[in-house]
């Protein structure tokens, strides 16, 4: 594809963002990534996806000269809606995405992160919605996905200043799960995508799938959904397999 670069490699499949200088989220670039996803949902080769950005950056924001371009506010409307429903449908994905962050991860840069399941960060990355120093506002969900890492006071102070914060000061606000020096960023990410590739798929789907009714603030819901996949996890040929690898005291090996 164009602007995309995907690599598949035991059970993983890493998605580059590969549109320099900025790895910016034109139209186009949003409408490559929907597709890839669409093409990975059900590629029983892939269990995992990691996505990175080629070059300085993961990705600096949406594509400003593009705007330019775009002569109402319908059209600025279904751009929005058209980035918001790639983002939910990456939220709600039944395989772990995940998001290494160097360089930077501003406006739509920082909202694709924030879709990804778990976002790991360089020390140094710099994160941020500097949209209100345009006289805009995110439109790809930003404000109500950041207040749920760092709180709405936090989340305002970022907004109303358009100041961005570090990898490190990500992680302690919780937008981030851990910061590695920028050599290392690329590598500790692969090893996390690959103790999940080692799971059973279904295991994966299930928790992915139940996490997101703790998100919505769902428990009730969340916990009777959890009891049955409970259930269903525990007769599947993959649950059995791993409570007799565990008697046997051995790895085990996951049908998916």
């Amino acid at each position: 594809m164009g602007f995309l670069q995907v690599q598949k490699e035991n059970k993983i499949a890493t998605i580059q963002l590969n549109r320099p200088p900025a790895n910016a989220l034109s139209t186009q670039l949003i409408r490559e990534l929907s597709a890839v996803f669409e093409e990975l949902e059900n590629d029983s080769e892939t269990k995992v996806i990691l996505i990175k950005g080629e070059g300085r950056f993961f990705s600096a924001g949406a594509d400003i000269k593009e705007f330019t371009t775009i002569e109402n506010e319908a059209d600025f409307a279904d751009l929005g809606a058209f980035g918001q429903q790639l983002f939910d449908r990456m939220e709600n994905y039944p395989k772990l995405i995940i998001a290494a962050i160097h360089g930077a991860a501003l406006g739509g840069g920082l909202e694709l992160a924030m879709a990804c399941h778990i976002r790991l960060v360089s020390s140094e990355a710099k994160l941020g919605l500097p949209e209100l120093q345009l006289g805009l506002i995110p439109g790809f969900a930003g404000t109500q996905r950041l207040p749920r890492y760092v709180g709405t006071a936090k989340a305002a102070e970022m907004l109303v200043t358009s100041d961005p914060i570090t990898g490190e000061e990500a992680v302690k606000w919780g937008l981030a799960t851990a910061a590695y020096p920028d050599a290392e960023l690329f590598e500790k990410a692969y090893n996390l995508a690959s103790k999940a590739a080692a799971k059973s798929s279904l295991s994966i789907r299930y928790t992915l799938e139940l996490l997101q009714y703790a998100a919505r603030g769902q428990y009730s819901e969340g916990a009777k959904k959890e009891s049955e996949y409970f259930g269903k996890v525990f007769v599947s040929e993959d649950g059995q397999e791993g409570v007799q690898a565990f008697v046997e005291k051995r790895q085990p090996n996951f049908k998916n």
